[in-house]
């Protein structure tokens, strides 16, 4: 694609398709529609560079097809000041990310460095005052959930809506790992 080697690579988890719908639902229903630009997502990473696109494509790859899709859960939501975020557990995701994150130590950015706080955000950009109505509305009947993580996804970004570069599905089995 014309323009690929200055876009930065974004890096996220693929979400099963029934957790997709229900998180991207959400989303729709409480992110400023003129914002909304992408759907529901689970970040790895905010920014590698274009020059890590060859080895990223061969770690995510070979973890796909070894690795059986990490247990997740939602636990709870999370106050973003101007948003709110569902907040996601896996410590096997977790181990993943820091397997990624020493792989590419020296391509990390600042908030790439910093440390992981797993969430899914369904709102953002909005006043304070109605992101803590939406996060008082949602606690009422807030339940913790697991959630399944199929894969993984690479996306270029040039400010606009994200382009799609791949996705490695697992290939090991996962069902009786879901909790």
């Amino acid at each position: 694609m014309s323009g690929s080697a200055n876009a930065p690579i974004i890096v996220t988890a693929l979400i099963g398709p029934e957790d997709f719908a229900w998180a991207d639902g959400l989303r729709r229903a409480h992110f400023p529609a003129e914002r909304n630009q992408v759907p529901a997502h689970l970040t790895l990473f905010h920014h590698l560079p274009p020059s890590a696109l060859d080895m990223l494509k061969r770690i995510l790859g070979a973890e796909a097809r070894t690795a059986m899709p990490p247990a997740a859960r939602i636990t709870r939501l999370l106050p973003l000041g101007q948003g709110v975020a569902l907040g996601v557990e896996s410590p096997g995701l977790g181990a993943i990310r820091a397997q990624l994150a020493e792989a590419f130590q020296d391509m990390l950015t600042p908030q790439d460095r910093a440390g992981w706080r797993p969430h899914i955000t369904i709102q953002n950009k909005v006043a304070p005052s109605a992101a803590r109505a939406l996060l008082q509305e949602l606690r009422a009947d807030f339940q913790p959930r697991p959630i399944a993580l199929t894969g993984f996804a690479a996306w270029w970004y040039r400010g606009g809506p994200w382009e799609p570069i791949a996705e490695w599905k697992f290939s090991r089995s996962g069902r009786s790992r879901r909790s």
